[in-house]
């Protein structure tokens, strides 16, 4: 099979993992030896760095073949799909010539498991190790690991990367026998355990490290932090048990991002999945809900409970928890403290910083807010200002919550009216939440 054929098998498998953000972490040419490759700048976009700024990656998997039987994975063992293998010097020739050619500017590489899992990650290494030691490749490089591999091959896949990660899939050890019977939740969790603490000892090295002359050695890279990903509605896992998952992996391994991949239906799909995929908008709201988790403070028992154990698919879950708890507000801006403010629908991280230095030399009113951009219609009914205080009845009254509805063609999911893109979705749901 030719490299062009291998290329389109096996670019096409990888496109259901979602784990592939780059860090945009800088790789600096300190022995002035040059190089190949830079994670600067911008190119075809694929993928966002925190930061914002676009970054193309080559999106591959090593092969396709897989001795696992994933009842979710197109390509598990039972699947009747092409199959391909690259090798890992063809793996290293594309990626250097796309580059070239000012396609790419990194790499994300995934594989099926062959052989065995130190087997696979063994090759999946070599990759990387090709490309950093004999073409300097100073580009981003993101591997997806296997947490049945041996922890010293873990490591050494973290020295040459940016990034790493390793998929948990599924909430629950539970829907994990059920629908991945190979995989183990502890194993899972070990894996990123040893992965956090390497990336705790780099951190505590460089940060510890006393200056030193141009000869002394520097301690070993590792990569800048891990990944994992979740699909959703693949089981019935509610998003009360998915977001409680999340929430561990950010406390407990200290994870960068958690990506929730919404369940798409598979060809030949195995008799326990479900007919139809979850609405788009169930991504998106996790999305947010997660977004709540890590920068405002919200705990999971505030966005969900036992009552809602799923997010509400009509409101953003900010403004759905404003609502439940209209006892909170109205919260007045000029002397509401950090973690108040954070709680105001439509108020984001960036917009409460500025009120707080703002309001330090004036008492802000509308106009103030308006020039900040804020999503007025839905910050007004939550807040006093200089010169605003809304009525009581407005925030008693039970029109508020239609008040915030989007229109019902949005959420409709029938033949008539086909389900929203995500471009669809982009457009009509973004905004601070």
């Amino acid at each position: 099979m030719d490299l062009a054929k291998k290329l389109e098998i096996l670019a096409d498998a990888a496109k259901y993992d979602a784990s592939c953000a780059s860090s945009g972490a800088a790789r600096k040419d300190s022995r002035g030896t040059g190089g190949v490759g830079s994670t600067g700048g911008a190119g075809i976009c694929h993928s966002y760095t925190p930061d914002g700024r676009c970054v193309s990656l080559l999106k591959v998997l090593l092969t396709n073949n897989c001795i696992y039987d994933c009842h979710y994975c197109v390509n598990r063992r039972s699947s009747n799909v092409r199959r391909a293998r690259f090798t890992p010097e063809e793996v290293v020739r594309i990626t250097l010539d796309f580059y070239k050619r000012n396609y790419i500017e990194g790499l994300f590489l995934s594989s099926g498991i062959i052989r065995s899992a130190d087997h696979t990650m063994e090759r999946v290494v070599d990759v990387a190790r090709k490309l950093r030691e004999e073409h300097k490749f100073r580009g981003y490089i993101h591997l997806k690991t296997i947490p049945e591999a041996s922890h010293g091959l873990i490591e050494l896949a973290g020295r040459y990367a940016d990034r790493i990660s390793i998929n948990i899939e599924l909430p629950t050890q539970q829907s994990i026998t059920a629908l991945a019977p190979e995989k183990n939740l502890a194993r899972t969790q070990d894996a990123m355990a040893h992965i956090r603490t390497k990336i705790d000892e780099r951190r505590a090295t460089k940060s510890n490290r006393k200056p030193t002359g141009p000869n002394t050695p520097k301690p070993p890279p590792f990569a800048t932090g891990q990944s994992t990903q979740m699909i959703v509605g693949a089981d019935d896992s509610t998003d009360s048990v998915i977001l409680r998952r999340a929430d561990t992996l950010y406390s407990g391994y200290k994870l960068r991002r958690v990506y929730y991949s919404g369940f798409s239906p598979i060809p030949e799909p195995s008799s326990v999945l479900p007919v139809k995929p979850p609405p788009l908008v169930r991504e998106h709201r996790l999305y947010q809900a997660d977004w709540l988790l890590r920068f405002y403070g919200f705990k999971v028992d505030e966005i969900t409970d036992h009552a809602a154990p799923n997010l509400d698919l009509a409101l953003d879950p900010k403004l759905a928890w404003a609502l439940r708890n209209r006892h909170w507000f109205p919260v007045d801006i000029n002397r509401a403290a950090r973690e108040q403010l954070l709680r105001i629908p439509g108020l984001g991280v960036r917009n409460t910083e500025r009120i707080l230095q703002a309001r330090r030399f004036t008492r802000l009113r509308l106009a103030d807010l308006v020039r900040l951009r804020l999503a007025m219609k839905k910050v007004m009914p939550f807040i006093i200002t200089a010169d605003h205080n809304p009525a009581v009845l407005e925030l008693d009254s039970d029109q508020l919550r239609q008040r915030f509805l989007p229109p019902p063609r949005q959420l409709e999911l029938n033949f008539d009216n086909p389900a929203p893109t995500k471009t669809d979705l982009q457009s009509t749901l973004t905004g601070e939440i």
